[in-house]
């Protein structure tokens, strides 16, 4: 009988596969090395492929298909309630097989070499902004030790502490003062190399068109552009805005029963790097929004009865659909843009 459906518990080393036919009766149950994988998958007939969402399953996904089979990729929860038994590699692959046949199962668009490296650029961008503030913080509480208190504000280190160290020459030890200025110099370095990061991300936004797009969407610069578009890819695997925005954390959790309807904060589900850039921009329009003090629409009415989290976590749901209908149904962004 011909295998229909495959389930791959990715590792590091040793995968396990798990095969069926269109029945459903298990046909294979193999142990592949990693250098074996790629020569099996060529010589067998296409069918559909399921794999969890997590380390090199894009990769693999890409070469997959490069031999004829359908792959899919889930969500790790989303496989979890199929697992029968105490948890391995065989009973893994096995739950994978069945989920991925699933009607309403919910699947990983597979991202393509160009998205995975630009997404890269992101990742690091982010890691480097994140040891930026760490090495800001901890200049700061170094030199709060000695009474030395620095206004909010990374631009403030720069200015005030090497004049500050001057002023306190004769108080501070000749170590400490060194051991500042070296970490001055870590927290420029750091500043410099994000500072290079973003360049290339400004230059792969400009060379793409559905990122230049994008940015037109007032809230939404050249770093969040180029981060939706690596990571959405096909926006027409979701079926509205309301799924890419749940998909993004950006709607309100539900906790319902009998009929009667609780809606709660948000779910923070899905992406924690793009919900914070999409935040933060609306924040930013908001900011812009309340210098104007006669002007009308939604927004101005939103902020008038909520608060300005609230308003900004609104904003950044509405931009999110935007996005979905700018890319899935190949729109251009207008500004007096009125429902039907």
């Amino acid at each position: 009988m011909k295998i229909t459906t495959i389930g791959i518990d990715l590792a590091k080393n040793v995968f396990q596969v798990h095969g069926v036919d269109v029945h459903g009766k298990a046909m294979l149950k193999k142990q592949l090395k990693r250098d074996q994988m790629a020569a099996f998958f060529a010589n067998l007939p296409p069918c559909l492929v399921g794999m969890e969402a997590c380390g090199s399953a894009h990769y693999w996904a890409r070469k997959l298909q490069e031999f004829g089979h359908t792959v899919k990729l889930m969500a790790p929860q989303f496989v979890k309630p199929y697992v029968k038994t105490n948890k391995h590699d065989a009973a893994d692959a096995e739950a994978i097989c069945e989920a991925v046949t699933r009607p309403s199962m919910r699947f990983v668009p597979v991202k393509n070499v160009e998205q995975q490296a630009v997404l890269a650029l992101h990742r690091v961008r982010q890691g480097l902004v994140r040891a930026r503030t760490a090495q800001a913080n901890q200049i700061r509480g170094l030199l709060s030790e000695f009474g030395l208190i620095l206004p909010q504000g990374i631009a403030h280190l720069y200015q005030r502490v090497p004049v500050l160290l001057d002023e306190a020459n004769e108080e501070l030890p000749g170590a400490f003062r060194e051991l500042v200025q070296r970490l001055l110099e870590h927290l420029k370095e750091l500043d410099r190399q994000v500072g290079e990061m973003e360049v290339q991300i400004q230059a792969w936004h400009r060379s793409n068109a559905l990122s230049r797009k994008l940015e037109k969407i007032p809230g939404i610069g050249p770093i969040t552009a180029s981060a939706l578009v690596a990571s959405i890819g096909d926006a027409k695997n979701f079926t509205n805005g309301r799924q890419l925005a749940a998909w993004l954390g950006l709607v309100p959790k539900q906790h319902s029963s009998g009929g009667k309807t609780n809606l709660q904060g948000i779910s923070k589900r899905g992406d924690t790097y793009l919900r914070t850039l999409l935040i933060h921009g609306a924040r930013a329009v908001i900011r812009c929004a309340e210098r104007k003090r006669d002007a009308q629409g939604w927004l101005h009415r939103l902020i008038g009865r909520r608060n300005k989290n609230v308003a900004a976590v609104a904003l950044a749901n509405k931009n999110a659909r935007i996005v979905w209908a700018l890319l899935a149904r190949e729109r251009e962004f207008r500004s007096d843009y009125v429902v039907a």
